[in-house]
């Protein structure tokens, strides 16, 4: 045989063990599982004593594996197991986990994807997004230590976010001797936190020593006391929730419209609950409207029947309006839609929540304006006690109102990751900074709906002959805001032009009379001003706005309140020494000594904005030139 033809052999009995190999794993069940805990618990030792034993380390990684051992120094071990997992530098630098990482291994019965949370609290967020779509966790507690706070933390943590079986691993067994009775302390504190706090979810304790491979993946004997399934064998036989999905009825969140050509229109997505079958009746949501399965796509062909976990494209018989961020549900059993909420949020931003400012909510493939109330309270995850909060701080837990800009399809968290769990988003600085589940809907949102009327907007404004505009003046105290707004608001009355101004210092003598200056006060504040003027330019006004409106948010809260094209930025730019030296009001003053909290631009921040429509300067011109300036810019008014 030829040089030649050997290597062909070789390479075809490897593409067969490949081949074969995957067919053996392609029809396995899936566990997908976190490993949390403190600092220094162990979690990174623990997962890279699993890959090592499930035989999933190749050679050159074996080898690589043991010259990082011996540079770094491990504690009498050949090999340190935490580096296989621990791959950024600042975490081999610090010895801790910084980031989630994800690992791959399959046993003969089981395949699994592992993810190593961070155990710093500092680090909660990244247990937060681990945790989000695990089956099972892992809980290590240090056999010195017990149960802490962080212990309690993660633990009711992966309550909340709904993972159902959890696995207490007291590790480190080794150094304390492999103390039955300590074991058996740490489980009992572990099971009165439990039951305080309400934890339904199955829990199973296991003596453990990552480091010396007791009860991973062999019965140890340093361990006789204990009769229980070691790690890989509770891993490999614990029940599977998620095949509970196939049973639910029917939903499947619209990711996007496959259109490839005229003669096909398909709705693609991840099947989340159920099943469906062609000539099942359907209904789009929020719409309502209905139609029926003509057929199921799939890259592999058509399918008779299609469950949970499949990425499909469903065809229907009608020619139903149906987008990105709807949900296609059973027809007689649809998901509830609602724009008010109970939700519990995990706060994972260095920023504080700031109550009622506008956020992204992301709930699947739905992307809406949210803002959310103060919360009714916080959890103390030691002791479980609900404590009065004004607002969220980082790693936090609590449970608040919220609302969105529009109705979103939902089910309550409890019932359904896929249309329970959301996340929020600074629209500003585009950060994850929280992560929430929604409870219920409210029951003022169910009760309370719009009225139609026959006269609306568009004969409002013809009646005046004019387009609705909000003028909306922004800058620092004393840059001329009012003075100019005033001077703006004669010319358009000299139009014969129906206006209303709205003045900072006016509207709190009634309106805002209640709010002070806080910083959600400031955020409540433009948020009323934002709704009086929608309304007025429902009536067919010109409304002008005389406010500092300090935040880009709030400012882009009310531009999405308006029509396209209605909303006119106007940036008073007025140097803050040159605001200062005016000092018209005295407030500056005020604010210098101390006597003035939270004033903007001495110790509360101005954001300026970005693009605004109209741009006008106090130093360079007068108020009535600016007023001239602005005018020009704004015609035609009709």
């Amino acid at each position: 045989m030829s040089e030649a033809d050997t290597i062909y052999k070789t390479d075809a009995l490897i593409a067969e063990d490949i081949d074969a190999y995957l067919e053996t794993h392609q029809h396995k069940s899936l566990l997908r599982f976190i490993t949390c805990g403190s600092v220094d618990d162990g979690k990174s030792t623990l997962i890279g004593r699993l890959l090592y034993d499930s035989k999933m380390i190749f050679e050159d990684q074996l080898e690589a594996l043991q010259a990082d051992s011996k540079r770094v120094g491990t504690q009498g071990q050949e090999i340190d197991f935490a580096l296989l997992v621990d791959g950024l530098a600042a975490e081999r630098e610090q010895g801790i986990t910084i980031d989630v990482a994800y690992r791959f291994f399959a046993t003969e019965k089981r395949k699994f994807i592992v993810a190593d949370c961070p155990g710093h609290e500092q680090y909660t967020r990244n247990m937060v997004t681990g945790a989000s779509t695990a089956d099972l966790a892992i809980l290590l507690v240090d056999a010195r230590k017990g149960v802490i706070v962080q212990t309690r933390r993660h633990a009711y943590l992966a309550h909340l976010i709904g993972v159902k079986n959890i696995v207490l691993a007291v590790n480190k067994m080794d150094l304390i001797g492999y103390d039955q009775e300590r074991y058996n302390s740490i489980c009992d504190d572990f099971r009165a936190f439990v039951r305080e706090a309400g934890i339904s979810e199955n829990f199973t304790c296991i003596p453990i020593s990552g480091l010396a491979g007791d009860n991973i993946t062999s019965r140890s004997a340093n361990t006789p006391w204990y009769s229980g399934d070691t790690l890989m064998e509770h891993l490999e036989t614990v029940e599977l929730n998620n095949t509970d999905d196939q049973s639910k009825a029917f939903r499947l969140p619209v990711q996007w419209v496959n259109r490839p050509n005229l003669d096909f229109r398909g709705f693609s997505g991840l099947i989340s609950t159920g099943s469906v079958k062609p000539g099942d009746a359907i209904r789009v949501l929020p719409s309502g409207k209905t139609s029926t399965v003509t057929k199921i796509v799939t890259l592999e062909g058509e399918l008779e029947e299609a469950v949970a976990g499949q990425s499909v494209t469903i065809c229907f018989a009608d020619e139903v309006d149906c987008s990105r961020g709807n949900v296609i549900a059973t027809a007689d059993n649809p998901p509830e839609v609602s724009d008010q909420f109970e939700t519990t949020i995990v706060w994972m931003d260095d920023d504080p929540l700031h109550v009622g400012r506008s956020y992204w909510l992301k709930l699947g493939t739905q992307m809406v304006s949210a803002t959310v109330q103060q919360p009714k309270y916080t959890v103390n995850v030691n002791t479980m006690e609900h404590l009065a909060a004004k607002t969220l701080e980082l790693n936090a837990i609590g449970v608040a109102e919220l609302a969105t800009d529009k109705p979103i399809v939902f089910e309550p968290y409890t019932d359904s990751r896929a249309l329970g769990g959301f996340i929020l988003i600074d629209k500003i600085t585009n950060r994850t900074v929280g992560a929430g589940m929604l409870h219920f809907s409210l029951r003022r949102a169910q009760n309370v709906h719009w009225q139609a009327t026959d006269i609306g907007r568009e004969e409002h404004a013809n009646l005046k002959n004019q387009k609705p505009r909000v003028l909306w003046f922004t800058g620092l105290s004393g840059s001329g805001k009012s003075t100019i707004a005033n001077e703006v608001e004669k010319r358009l009355n000299l139009m014969n032009r129906h206006t209303f101004l709205l003045d900072g210092d006016n509207v709190r003598h009634g309106l805002n009379k209640d709010l002070g200056f806080t910083e959600a006060d400031r955020i409540e504040n433009i948020r009323r001003v934002g709704e009086v003027a929608k309304l007025m330019t429902d009536a067919g006004l010109i409304v002008l706005t005389a406010f500092i409106s300090p935040f880009r948010a709030e400012r882009d809260m009310v531009r999405a309140m308006m029509p396209e094209g209605e909303f006119v930025e106007i940036f008073v730019d007025t140097p803050l020494e040159v605001a200062e030296e005016r000092d018209v009001k005295g407030l500056y003053k005020k604010a210098r000594s101390g006597a003035l909290k939270n004033f903007t631009g001495i110790d509360s921040p101005y954001e300026a904005p970005f693009n605004p429509e109209i741009r006008v300067n106090t130093v360079e011109m007068t108020a009535a030139d600016a007023a001239e300036h602005i005018i020009r810019l704004l015609m035609p008014l009709k």
